[in-house]
């Protein structure tokens, strides 16, 4: 218990020292603020033309400017902006013990590897409900200062509830991240990971094979393809903790079977 605790503890020290979360937040508050300016548009979208900030071709295909519209934004943008900087954040976790040359001392250390993993894991999981949080609290705070109309209480618990689930669905989905970041020994390699999955669950999903490739699932159950209930089965959820499952089980194993002195 003292050794988890030890090493949750230094896993958090480790972040809160760096910039790196802080940067990456920074990054994802442009999410509520994007959206914000986007329902500035759709509210007046004449004045918007005249200023130039939207076309008249792009002014027929803008949405009203609702609440629901907005909330859409949000969780449309964690579903695709939140893997990536999720993906960062945990790449850098994981990858910065090879990038300072740390691993094999971490390795050495009396805390047993699976509890150095799973301390890992859960200073990315704890920054990922946070940050998820303050953007939409942020979200919240823009939307009012927009003065949206169409606000009801169960739309927000539910959109709340949306968007949580979203950026769980990319959690549990980035952790092969955390095993290309370790068996690659740095940054490119889960960067590389990222770039493809993201590739392909939009190239999947516009085939309409997306409800079968996990990687898909978070971006049709945030609404950016159509109903969820059109494209998402039960065995897409399933698909997407088998390969949750599948990426710890490799991330476990190689740091469980890795030589210390490499």
């Amino acid at each position: 218990m003292n050794t988890s605790y030890s090493a949750l503890w230094t896993e958090m020290l480790k972040a809160r020292r760096s910039k790196v979360p802080l940067l990456t937040t920074i990054g994802f508050l442009l999410a509520p603020l994007t959206g914000g300016l986007f329902m500035v548009i759709m509210k007046d979208p004449e004045r918007a033309r005249e200023m130039g900030l939207l076309s008249t071709k792009a002014q027929l295909v803008m949405s009203t400017a609702e609440w629901s519209t907005f909330f859409s934004m949000l969780t449309q943008a964690i579903a695709i902006g939140g893997f990536i900087l999720f993906s960062i954040v945990t790449s850098w976790v994981f990858g910065r013990e090879f990038a300072d040359r740390t691993a094999k001392d971490l390795m050495a250390v009396p805390t047993s590897r699976e509890e150095i993993v799973s301390a890992k894991l859960i200073v990315i999981a704890v920054w990922v409900v946070l940050v998820t949080i303050l953007i939409f609290g942020v979200g919240l705070l823009v939307g009012t200062w927009v003065d949206i109309p169409g606000w009801t209480n169960q739309l927000a618990w539910s959109s709340f509830r949306d968007v949580m689930i979203t950026a769980g669905l990319n959690l549990l989905l980035i952790t092969p991240v955390t095993f290309f970041a370790t068996a690659g020994r740095g940054y490119l390699p889960p960067f590389g990971w990222t770039i493809l999955a993201i590739f392909f669950a939009q190239i999947i999903a516009a085939t309409g094979w997306g409800d079968w490739f996990p990687w898909s699932v978070p971006a049709l159950f945030s609404g950016m393809v159509g109903p969820r209930g059109e494209q998402l089965g039960l065995h897409s959820y399933i698909l997407v903790f088998l390969a949750s499952l599948l990426g710890l089980g490799a991330t476990f194993y190689w740091w469980r079977n890795t030589d210390q002195t490499r």
